[in-house]
């Protein structure tokens, strides 16, 4: 899967160059924090398709960063701790963790397990752009014909302005950073480009707005010096 990134929260060095050195030497981006802030923070302003996660953190507890990154982001979560109580594992997954991983772990079976969600992720994408039409208040997005209609009529946008909707319709509800778009449309994360970034996003969020008694104005909202996000709206509003 391209562009896979995933997030390392760990506090134990050891454990920490271990699973960094298996990512680097499989081709896998990764980021790396030590402490449950670090992480929350880097999950925002980089939006990892993927988290391993130690629950025996410094100043948060895991279960508590699990429940917070889960508010707002889809991204798999796969615990990696050395409480292997039955009790721990029930708690990680009701917080909303995707998969639990008990230290001392091999180095094949964590492989294995981060294949195993790239499938999971790969399957969910491929039968979204196959089958799904999004709908948000009276907007919709035909993904297999790439047609985009308001009020039941088609608006016709330019190449990145349908890569934009796109992206901000399949995170409808969460803030997506500047950098993060940037990197998924043009992949690449110069500063420069948030130039760019808010001539179309303005261009896009105009076309939304016509002819949809002034609804899409709050459709796509912005975070002043973060980024943009896709407001949920009732059908028929």
């Amino acid at each position: 899967m391209s562009n896979f990134r995933i997030l390392v929260v760990e506090d134990d060095r050891s454990v920490m160059n271990l699973i960094t050195t298996t990512l680097k030497i499989n081709s896998y981006s990764y980021l790396c924090a030590s402490n449950g802030a670090q992480a929350v923070s880097l999950c925002a302003s980089h939006q990892p398709d993927m988290i391993l996660l130690d629950l025996g953190l410094p100043d948060i507890d895991g279960m508590e960063v699990i429940r917070s990154i889960r508010s707002w982001s889809s991204a798999m979560i796969m615990i990696i701790s050395a409480r292997g109580e039955d009790t721990d594992k029930i708690s990680a997954l009701d917080c909303g963790a995707d998969d639990y991983l008990t230290k001392p772990f091999s180095v094949a079976e964590l492989l294995a397990r981060i294949r195993a969600a790239q499938r999971r992720m790969q399957y969910i994408s491929t039968k979204t752009e196959e089958n799904a039409v999004f709908r948000n208040g009276n907007l919709t997005i035909d993904y297999v014909s790439n047609i985009v209609r308001l009020n039941g009529e088609e608006i016709h946008l330019t190449a990145i302005e349908y890569k934009l909707l796109v992206l901000m319709a399949k995170n409808a509800g969460r803030v997506l950073t500047h950098s993060y778009i940037i990197d998924r449309i043009w992949g690449s994360g110069i500063d420069s480009d948030i130039v760019s970034l808010r001539v179309y996003m303005n261009s896009l969020r105009r076309k939304l707005r016509n002819g949809n008694d002034g609804q899409g104005e709050d459709m796509i909202v912005t975070h002043i010096g973060i980024g943009y996000q896709m407001i949920r709206i009732e059908s028929g509003s």
